[in-house]
C-alpha cells in the first residue's frame, strides 16, 4: 500500500504534542498571562522545537479558545472575562450531573471505596493548604465518576470545559479555603448518594458542586473588575 501523501512522521507529532501540552499548561497556570502576546520564535527557542509544530499547536489552542490568532498581526492569550464563567460552568455541571446519575446505577462497592480514599486525600491536601495538589485531587474525583459512565461523548465534551475552568481556579486558589471545605462536604454527600444508588440525589449534588463555585468565582471577578 502506498504511503499517504499527507502522512506526518511520529517525531513531528511528538513535537507538536509537546508544544501543545506545554503552552496549554502555561496558559492555564498563568505563566502566560491573559492578553499576553505570543511569539512563535520565542516559544520555539524555549522548547527547542521548530516553529512549524509550534504554529500547529497554536492553531489547536485557538480552536479550544485559549488563544486568539489575528492572521498577519498577532497571537495573544485570551483574556478571562466574567461572562465566560456563566457560559462554561453550567454545561459542565449538566454533563457531570448526567455522569453522576449514570454512575449511581452501576457503581460498585469497590469503586465507592476508591472515591472515599480520594476524598480523604483531598481533605488532607486542604488541611495542609496544598492548593494546587488539592485542585488536582478534586479533578481526579470528578474524572473517576465520569469514567464510570463509559461514555466517550461525556468524557470528550467535558474535558475541554474543565481545562477552561482550571484557569478560573488558578485565579481563585489563593482565597480562603473555607470555600473548598464546602466542596469536600459535597463530595462526601455524593458518595452517600452513590452508596444508596440514589440517581437523582447524586446528580443534584454533583450539579451543586459545580454551580456553587461558579457563583463564587463570578462574584470574585466582578469585584476585581470594579476595584
Amino acid at each position: 500500500m502506498p504511503i499517504p501523501k499527507n502522512y506526518s512522521s511520529p517525531i513531528r507529532l511528538l513535537a507538536k504534542d509537546k508544544a501543545f501540552n506545554q503552552l496549554q499548561r502555561w496558559i492555564i497556570d498563568g505563566t502566560l498571562e491573559p492578553g499576553e502576546q505570543i511569539y512563535d520564535s520565542e516559544i520555539s527557542k524555549a522548547l527547542g522545537i521548530s516553529r512549524t509544530p509550534i504554529r500547529e499547536a497554536l492553531q489547536l489552542l485557538a480552536v479550544q479558545g485559549f488563544i486568539e490568532m489575528l492572521p498577519g498581526k498577532e497571537t495573544r492569550v485570551t483574556r478571562i472575562k466574567k461572562e465566560d464563567v456563566l457560559k462554561i460552568y453550567p454545561p459542565l455541571a449538566s454533563l457531570h450531573a448526567l455522569a453522576a446519575e449514570e454512575a449511581a446505577k452501576v457503581i460498585t462497592a469497590e469503586q465507592i471505596e476508591t472515591l472515599k480514599e480520594m476524598t480523604n486525600e483531598y481533605e488532607r491536601l486542604i488541611d495542609h493548604q496544598e492548593q494546587f495538589k488539592a485542585m488536582e485531587s478534586d479533578e481526579k474525583f470528578h474524572n473517576f465518576i465520569v469514567e464510570l459512565t463509559d461514555n466517550p461523548y461525556i468524557t470528550d465534551f467535558s474535558s475541554i470545559l474543565q481545562l477552561h475552568i482550571r484557569r478560573f481556579k488558578f485565579v481563585f486558589l489563593k482565597r480562603d479555603l473555607i470555600l473548598v471545605k464546602e466542596s469536600l462536604k459535597e463530595h462526601r454527600a455524593m458518595i452517600q448518594a452513590f452508596e444508596d444508588h440514589h440517581e437523582e440525589k447524586a446528580a443534584s449534588i454533583m450539579k451543586q458542586n459545580w454551580l456553587r463555585p461558579m457563583k463564587e468565582v463570578y462574584h470574585f471577578l466582578v469585584g476585581k473588575n470594579e476595584s
